[in-house]
């Protein structure tokens, strides 16, 4: 199982779809990564020699930005959107959606399991 910034990629898949298991790394940055390193995306990602998985590693240190870098520095500037208190860092202190969508039905990723509130009694329940 090749190893690439501290990951593991999958051993069975092509080469291109196993480097999208790196954070930060998309089926086409992936195709532009084989392109570069001059690696068949459609191998196995087992087929690939060491000097392929070296240049690769090396190729991601030197020109992308991705794993803890790119997590770290996601981190950061959420942080700094919450201390500069603006309106897209108020949503990400509350848990709830940053970019627009409603929250009226339709927000549960970010708001978690819904907390059934009881109803009204009516007027028949009363007596």
């Amino acid at each position: 199982m090749p190893r690439l910034l501290g990951v593991d990629i999958p051993n069975d898949r092509p080469a291109a779809y196993s480097l999208t298991y790196l954070y930060g790394i998309g089926l086409k940055t992936a195709l532009d990564l084989c392109r570069k390193v001059g690696v068949d995306p459609t191998i196995k990602a087992r087929e690939m020699t060491e000097k392929q998985v070296a240049d690769l590693a090396a190729l991601l240190d030197n020109e992308y930005i991705v794993e803890g870098h790119l997590r770290r520095t996601v981190a950061q500037n959420i942080a700094r959107l919450k201390e500069i208190a603006c309106y897209r860092g108020f949503r990400h202190r509350r848990g709830l959606p940053v970019r627009g969508q409603r929250t009226k039905t339709n927000a549960r990723t970010r708001k978690g399991p819904a907390k059934t509130v009881a109803g009204k009694k009516g007027v028949k329940d009363m007596r």
